[in-house]
């Protein structure tokens, strides 16, 4: 199976995951065995809110957006916003780079059709998320916080 990551960086942070570690993370998180394509865009506050507004309708910057796209072979973008991500890390007293992974996790499930607005599919999600974390050594991210987008 071949997975081709674009990674695209537009921020100042310089807390960042090595490319690396992205593409190991977003590869653990592809539940198919096709060959496929997925552009990742790390980005600021500014971008991530102008996005957030104009795709969800919600004028605040967010920490994953995902995209999905309907063709063979391209699971879609992934926005993550680095500013966000690295505060939130802090607050919620989590290691960055671990926040970094979940999130990487999270939004690639994302693009695959997961969802979590209803309690079922969230219970099944959260599953998911946690068994990947699991076997790329990172704690179950769930443990002590539930807000996740």
């Amino acid at each position: 199976m071949s997975i081709i990551i674009s990674i695209q960086k537009q921020t100042a942070v310089l807390e960042l995951p090595t490319d690396i570690q992205i593409k190991k993370y977003i590869k653990a998180a592809i539940l198919t065995d096709i060959n496929t394509k997925l552009t990742l865009r790390i980005i600021d506050e500014a971008e991530s809110r102008l996005l957030n507004f104009k795709f969800r309708n919600k004028d605040k910057s967010t920490n994953v957006l995902a995209f999905p796209y309907q063709e063979d072979k391209y699971l879609g973008d992934l926005a993550v916003c680095a500013p966000v991500v690295v505060k939130e890390a802090k607050q919620q007293g989590k290691n960055t780079l671990a926040h970094w992974a979940h999130l990487l996790v999270h939004g690639t499930l994302h693009l695959q059709g997961y969802d979590h607005l209803i309690e079922s599919d969230r219970k099944k999600m959260e599953k998911l998320e946690i068994n990947i974390l699991k076997q790329l050594k990172f704690p179950n991210p769930y443990d002590e916080e539930h807000d996740n987008d």
